[in-house]
């Protein structure tokens, strides 16, 4: 850019800055791409530094194109993708307290009126019209198709689950923990590490489907095997996963042979909905988000016919909180639709009450509710520490910006498990064709035993 005209930029924006931070309280400073800086302070004073002491985060701009898109297309996603690229950066990586600094800034958070009131709005026009046409970077990495997966004619599960989990191998062991669990651990207390937290969750979920040395197990959406090999080893059972991920599907293929377990273990690279034999258990962990709301009904009834009579289901998943009227909650938020372009195509994720009306409909007794959602919020944390410690293997293994937008989505997922809004439930429920005692114990005491 000429001298001349970047340093109008440059002048342009901190004069829109400036009118912002005069607005604005949050813990919040830009540093511009001359290295100035802009806090913000909700007060008038304007200053480059220093206005209300040093500003716990810093936003880099790296040009007067950031100010150009957010102008022309204000939004979450215009800021994600800015991310993403490369054009605006948070100093020091803390994007987890970034976002909790906005979860607390929105209830306190100025109207657009008085943001718009005395708006500069020559710097503001000449920030929007200069430079390219378009509104701002696009991503080279995003879901070609239909994203939200409620369109059935065009839903295809294999393509959503293998954008997802078919990143590498590679990629997901740079923050996993060694058996390669993609799920919410389950911490005895909150210091725990996350290998022992994962090892307590494999455990739980065992004990909570009372598995049996010769019963038959099945896990559906099996993950790397993690689950079935660790049921086979320490509870004798016979278990047998399906996966859509062929990523996946390999890696669990070649861990039972390593761990001569194939006699008792078997995987296979199959839809759930093609199943058929009888199973006494059946566990779903981190799977039916992947199957849409509208598809839960058939969903249940075949993991239900899949069953013997009193036959145990562990329904393990991810869901919102639920909102007065039904369309209100069906209607996809700016953050949603980041995750179903660019992350997670196909997600769907309910409310509890309507997942167990479901499942009594498909013919389940439910017999315990128990909510994680405070442990998936300091899983998430541990997983994006450990991917922040492994950046250049990641960027290495990935590419810069779909490095950006996983960090920015498991910051965004562990926030939004830690205020609320995201909420994850362990249903544990029996397959009910006849009436009578489900076979169960009187009491929970046997899970803690």
């Amino acid at each position: 850019m000429p001298s001349a005209a970047n340093d109008r930029a440059l002048a342009d924006g901190r004069r829109l800055l400036r009118h912002l931070a005069a607005r604005i309280d949050f813990p919040v400073a830009f540093r511009l791409w001359d290295e100035s800086v802009i806090p913000f302070d909700g007060t008038a004073s304007g200053a480059d530094t220093g206005a209300a002491g040093e500003p716990r985060h810093v936003v880099r701009i790296a040009g007067p194109d950031v100010f150009r898109a957010l102008i022309r297309r204000p939004g979450l996603e215009t800021l994600f993708r800015l991310y993403a690229t490369g054009r605006i950066d948070i100093e020091g990586r803390d994007l987890i307290g970034l976002f909790r600094a906005g979860q607390s800034w929105k209830r306190g958070r100025p109207s657009p009126g008085s943001l718009i009131r005395g708006l500069p709005l020559g710097a503001t026009l000449r920030l929007a019209l200069g430079g390219r046409s378009d509104a701002g970077p696009a991503a080279g990495h995003v879901y070609e198709g239909e994203e939200t997966g409620r369109d059935a004619a065009r839903r295809d599960n294999s393509r959503f689950i293998q954008f997802h989990y078919d990143v590498s191998n590679d990629f997901y062991r740079l923050f996993l923990d060694p058996e390669m669990l993609y799920s919410c651990a389950y911490f005895h207390d909150w210091s725990e590490p996350l290998e022992q937290a994962q090892k307590n969750k494999l455990d739980m979920i065992c004990r909570k489907l009372r598995l049996r040395p010769g019963e038959r197990f099945l896990d559906i959406g099996c993950g790397w095997g993690a689950l079935i090999c660790h049921a086979a080893t320490h509870y004798g059972v016979t278990a047998h996963g399906v996966t859509l991920s062929e990523a996946q599907f390999e890696h669990a293929r070649a861990k039972i042979d390593r761990l001569g377990l194939a006699d008792r273990v078997t995987v296979e690279l199959r839809d759930y909905a093609t199943l058929d034999g009888e199973w006494d258990k059946i566990a779903s962990i981190g799977m039916y988000e992947h199957v849409g709301i509208a598809n839960y009904p058939a969903y249940f009834k075949k993991l239900q016919h899949l069953l013997r009579d009193r036959g145990i289901l562990l329904n393990h998943g991810i869901t919102r909180r639920a909102k007065r009227k039904p369309k209100t909650f069906r209607r996809i938020s700016q953050g949603r639709r980041i995750i179903l372009r660019y992350i997670f195509p196909g997600s769907d994720l309910d409310h509890i009450g309507n997942t167990l009306d479901v499942m009594e409909t498909a013919g389940f007794e439910i017999h315990d509710v128990e909510g994680w959602r405070e442990h998936y919020a300091l899983t998430c944390q541990h997983w994006y520490e450990r991917l922040t410690d492994n950046a250049d293997a990641a960027i290495d293994e990935i590419g810069a910006e779909r490095y950006r937008m996983w960090l920015a989505y498991l910051a965004g997922v562990s926030v939004g498990f830690e205020a609320g809004p995201l909420r994850i439930f362990q249903v544990v429920a029996s397959s009910q064709a006849r009436k009578g005692p489900s076979e169960l114990p009187p009491t929970r005491a046997d899970l803690y035993a």
